[in-house]
């Protein structure tokens, strides 16, 4: 993964040192110093892979040389405690090629250091750590004098301040995001995450032993002072903008407690005086909001930012849910079916149902599988049906190998989302309403990209089809915003496993979908599959037994190793690779230089590339067998069945492909998995690691990790989720904080809005809440377009207003309400009258409601007869969009304007429908139309407040403006409507001619 690291230091004397020895070192090489009159000779020194002296305009040329550019800065430094040269160190992306790499520094280097005046010296290293990870990053020594053709002036002052080091630190991140963008990496990197070496966990006037050791001797400890330097300027911003804290903890979690407040300051501050101050800041600020208690009884809090960013989310989905233009028609949808069976594929039923739902006509669909029930198959349907209907369809997930797994199991063409943002910041690529967008292993996206996503999709009109298992593995962003989005909208679940074999084990995989571990876990013990040894090293040990006896017994099956992290991914590929040697079954072996370090590979080999590039169709994470290998070239067999040649000079991501991280494993599908267990773990990935085969799994531990196996379960069934600032609506110890202060949770809500200041409202600007949020999830759902005439309110409308209820509780009863009516009309259908015990579950079901809630059975049946298919739906059990439906209804029921929206949207759809009607010559079914549209106007007598909001729309329902205003406006409809039998009709309402 890519890391963030950028460090300035100042090269001075007094700590005796040397600019040419400094140089000479970086640069591995051997230069002569004048001023002391020796060599400083480095040239064994490994892993300098580029070395360049850049020059600014009218620079001397002869400065081009290394030994005599810092030997003249020597010269012209002649104060015993002079500063000689300044260094930055940044970290380089370990996911870029070393000519990427080079090509990054360079550029960055010229347009901050040299294109202001500054000789910069870059030397880029690639060194290999202890864990065999590649480790390449570059130093910069930049002079501090300015320069001419004659050489060196006076020092630039300006260079030396201190807010230029946060201005580099943030340049560089912008810098390498975009190139990692443009390189389409699925990796970034965030300035605001500085680690702070060497500083003890509890805030005090010290930096750590060793340094303190040092300046106790009299030395100077250089890169500890430019910590406290950087952690002192950092404390210095954040006390004039403690926004800026804000921005940075809430960047990887939506909420956060006092503690997680306090180590971000102690990360951020020099000393105990400026903790506190950053502190106080921090706690201070009108941008901190405070949610309540969680679960635990901590205190959590947000920023407004991640709320308004939750909101901008929630208007985004909600308008992308209500459109209705991406209707696949019968017959497209049945083709694409019929070519599936053609190919053997038939849907299950939950596979139809998610495939119907995917192709409905609204712009936003969810669908929720657990691992291994055929969603990709069913998208490949999908897609299919999309493209015969004339849309375009592309795919998108957070990482490249879950992009790959997406297109080779849907055929849709896939590209990470990092990708496809950058596309669209250059203006290409950009979503238009003939698009549907799939979003694969969509639980991973985090809530600031999964907004910047809906939020140009709902601009473009672009459909957006979300998929995913929110229990698989957290978003490594913060928010959970697939999650909050199903439990908004609702969608359709897979939990028929398909992937497993075995009945028992399709439910092992329900039961770790579920949050049952320990009945998965004991499952698989039960049948031998749970192996315990003495010491992780033993477990290691007798997984790779396991795994090479069950290679040799089934050699055409696949397998994967999986584990927790990096470095025992490498212990297991070595010692898998030497099994496979033993047995004969590699060829010679070629020393290759990766970017992770030198690796042998041969025929044979198992490899995994780590790097996306779209030129050879690889993605990170990609798998095959090396099928040729030379010093220059390889050619490799991938899982998918391509034959894949390039240069290693051109690729270097590569590594042994026996094993691989948990993180590397979602998406993928194989014969025969081997788990080695760690206390790193969580339930999350448990249930990845344990669900990716196909006839078993081997879960391996050491009991000097887990003492037992109860041990074992306990720690792999940690939750782990993230969270959104809108969970703690819901959260009963939030609405008590509310409540002990005397006011509603929406009248907090209604409180923070109005705190706001006025030049920060933003995304606030013009809305009000409505009597009651439309859903308890969502804690700022409920603002709405305020700027409306006031109607005087009916004397029954707070009693007709939707009151809280429990949500579980409401979706129950409406799914209880929903069943005996399906039944009741299941009878009808039949030409029969209801069973009595069918009329009483039917009242049973609506008093259970209405009890629940006032009016909720109106409401639920107004859901209902707008939307009939909700019917079966929420009989089923999905009752989640019917609930949805439900608050929509109740909203417009007590909200005159919205009802006013709603009777215009259907008056006119109805004129245009008896006008096409009557141009065809169906003088029938414009009778029909006509008996509607008087049966609409009769009712508006009932409605006096909506009578009232709708006189001012008069033109919209083809009413002149001068109309008889002693006439009621139901009167004026009615008269309106041009054929002789309304007008009769209207006779019988009173209505004179």
């Amino acid at each position: 993964m890519a890391i963030f690291h950028f460090s300035v230091q100042v090269i001075g004397r007094t700590s005796g040192r040397s600019a040419v020895g400094a140089a000479a070192y970086r640069a591995g090489e051997r230069l002569h110093d004048d001023r002391l009159d020796r060599d400083h000779d480095f040239r064994a020194r490994s892993g300098v892979e580029h070395s360049e002296i850049m020059l600014p305009e009218n620079a001397p040329e002869r400065f081009s040389d290394r030994e005599a550019l810092w030997n003249a800065v020597e010269a012209v430094e002649v104060r015993k405690d002079a500063q000689l040269a300044r260094e930055v160190e940044f970290a380089i992306p370990r996911e870029m090629t070393k000519a990427q790499g080079i090509e990054l520094a360079r550029d960055f280097v010229q347009s901050e250091f040299v294109d202001c005046g500054m000789i910069a010296d870059l030397d880029v290293h690639w060194d290999i750590g202890a864990d065999g990870m590649a480790k390449p990053h570059a130093h910069v020594m930049l002079t501090m004098r300015e320069v001419g053709e004659d050489g060196f002036g006076a020092k630039v002052r300006e260079w030396n301040e201190h807010a230029h080091v946060g201005q580099w630190r943030e340049r560089w991140e912008s810098h390498v995001n975009a190139r990692l963008a443009e390189l389409d990496i699925d990796a970034r990197i965030d300035h605001r995450s500085l680690e702070a070496q060497g500083i003890a966990l509890e805030p005090q006037d010290k930096i750590g032993g060793p340094a303190q050791r040092m300046e106790r001797e009299g030395q100077l400890a250089d890169r500890a002072e430019i910590h406290r330097e950087i952690a002192r300027e950092n404390g210095t911003r954040i006390i004039a903008n403690p926004g800026i804290a804000l921005d940075a903890i809430t960047h990887g979690q939506a909420t956060f407690t006092s503690r997680d407040m306090a180590m971000f300051a102690h990360r951020h501050s020099d000393g105990r005086e400026q903790f506190d101050a950053v502190l106080s800041a921090v706690r201070s600020s009108p941008d901190l909001i405070a949610l309540g208690k969680d679960g635990r009884g901590e205190d959590r809090f947000t920023s407004r930012e991640m709320i308004e960013t939750e909101q901008r989310l929630s208007r985004a989905s909600e308008l992308m849910a209500e459109r209705e233009r991406h209707r696949v028609s019968e017959t497209d949808r049945k083709g694409a079916l019929a070519h599936a069976a053609e190919r053997g594929l038939e849907l299950s039923g939950e596979q139809r149902a998610a495939f119907d739902h995917v192709t409905d006509k609204h712009g936003l669909s969810v669908v929720v599988g657990y691992a291994g029930t055929g969603k990709s198959a069913m998208l490949g349907v999908a897609r299919e049906a999309w493209e015969d209907a004339g849309f375009r369809v592309r795919g998108a997930a957070l990482s490249g190998i879950a992009a790959e797994g997406l297109e080779n199991g849907s055929g849709i063409a896939s590209r990470t989302i990092a990708s496809l943002e950058h596309g669209w910041s250059q203006g290409r690529d950009l979503l238009g309403p003939r698009d549907v967008l799939v979003i694969d292993e969509a639980g991973m996206v985090g809530t600031q990209q999964m907004e910047r996503v809906l939020g140009h999709a709902a601009d473009a009109g672009a459909k957006v089809v979300l998929v995913g298992d929110p229990q698989q593995l957290q978003a490594i962003e913060a928010g959970a915003a697939f999650r909050a989005i199903h439990e908004r909208h609702g969608g359709v679940e897979i939990t028929g496993v398909r992937r497993q074999h075995e009945g028992w084990q399709q439910d092992a995989t329900r039961h770790l979908a579920t949050g049952r571990t320990g009945e998965a876990i004991g499952a698989y013990a039960e049948r031998d599959m749970v192996h315990a040894a003495e010491t992780r090293e033993a477990a290691r040990g007798e997984l790779i037994e396991r795994w090479d006896r069950d290679r040799r017994a089934a050699p055409d099956a696949s397998r994967i190793i999986l584990t927790h992290t990096n470095a025992e991914v490498r212990e297991l590929n070595d010692t898998a690779r030497e099994r496979m040697q033993a047995a004969g079954e590699l060829g010679s072996d070629v020393r290759i230089e990766t970017e992770h370090g030198d690796r042998d590979f041969a025929s044979g080999d198992r490899i995994m590339f780590l790097r996306n590039e779209r030129s050879l169709e690889v993605k990170n994470g990609t798998l095959g067998t090396v099928e040729h290998v030379s010093e220059s070239s390889m050619v490799v067999r991938t899982d998918d069945g391509r034959s894949v040649v390039f240069d290693i000079k051109d690729y270097r991501d590569l590594d042994h492909g026996y094993a691989a991280t948990i993180h590397k494993a979602q998406g993928m599908t194989v014969d025969r998995a081997h788990v080695l267990a760690t206390p790193g773990m969580d339930r999350h990935g448990a249930y990845v690691a344990m669900s990716r085969h196909r006839n078993g799994v081997a879960l391996h531990y050491g009991r000097d990790d887990f003492k037992d196996q109860s041990r074992l379960v306990s720690t792999l069934s940690r939750e782990r989720p993230k969270d959104m600032a809108s969970d703690y609506e819901r959260c009963d110890p939030a609405r008590d904080f509310a409540e002990r202060r005397g006011i509603s949770f929406r009248e907090r809500v209604a409180e923070i809005v109005k705190a706001i200041p006025e030049k920060a409202r933003g995304i606030f600007d013009n809305f009000r809440p409505t009597a009651e949020p439309p859903r308890e999830r969502d804690m700022f759902a409920s603002f709405r377009p305020a700027p409306r005439p006031h109607v005087p309110e009916r004397s029954d409308q707070l009693a007709r207003s939707p009151q809280p209820a429990s949500a579980s509780g409401l979706r129950g009863a409406a799914e209880r309400y929903a069943r005996a009516l399906d039944a009741v009309r299941q009878t009808r259908a039949q030409g029969l009258d209801p069973m009595p015990h069918q009329r009483v579950a039917l009242d049973r079901a609506k008093d259970t409601l209405d009890a629940i809630r006032p009016n909720a059975s109106t409401d639920l049946g107004a859901a209902f007869e707008r939307q009939p298919e909700l019917v079966r739906e929420a009989a089923a059990g999905r009752g989640q969009t019917t609930l949805r439906a439900m608050q929509i209804e109740a909203e417009i029921r007590i909200d005159p304007f919205q009802r006013a929206d709603r009777f215009v949207e259907g008056w006119q759809q109805l004129q245009r429908q008896r006008e096409e009607l009557v141009r065809d010559g169906d003088s029938r079914g414009a009778k029909r139309i006509s008996q509607q549209m008087a049966g609409m106007a009769k009712r508006l007598e009932r409605d006096a407040q909506l009578e009232s909001v709708l006189g001012g729309r008069s033109r919209e329902l083809g009413l002149e403006i001068s109309r008889d205003m002693s006439r009621s406006l139901s009167r004026e409809l009615a008269n309106s409507i041009p054929l002789d039998h309304v007008r009769d009709l209207g006779r019988g309402m009173g209505i004179g001619h």
